[in-house]
């Protein structure tokens, strides 16, 4: 009886820690129902705003950036910083004649 017990211990750790365990999300080419899925806090508003973002401005450079969608603060970042990649990340390229919004540009300076 005991080793069934510890076999179950051992059994409900091991699912516990696959549960807990987050699939990192690459912020520069995840589709809306990934980042709906794999983000808190993200629903599918939020995760239409990030793609929408990332096709008019390009590639986000760092997770920090998430930041200049609107309706994502720095406390959503942060809540989802293990889960948030951004591999392939692609510089922004601003049309000629215009130049980064300050926000950006901070960001870009950090």
């Amino acid at each position: 009886m005991r080793v069934l017990l510890q076999c179950c211990l051992v059994l409900l750790v091991l699912l516990a820690g696959h549960v807990l365990a987050a699939e990192r999300v690459n912020i520069n080419t995840a589709d809306v129902a990934t980042l709906d899925r794999e983000l808190v806090n993200i629903g599918p508003v939020k995760a239409q705003a990030i793609v929408d973002y990332r096709t008019a401005n390009g590639a986000f450079r760092s997770a920090e950036q998430l930041a200049l969608v609107k309706g994502i603060g720095l406390k959503t970042v942060e809540a989802n910083r293990d889960r948030i990649t951004v591999n392939n990340a692609r510089p922004v390229v601003q049309p000629l004649g215009h130049s980064a919004t300050p926000q950006l540009q901070q960001l870009a300076h950090q």
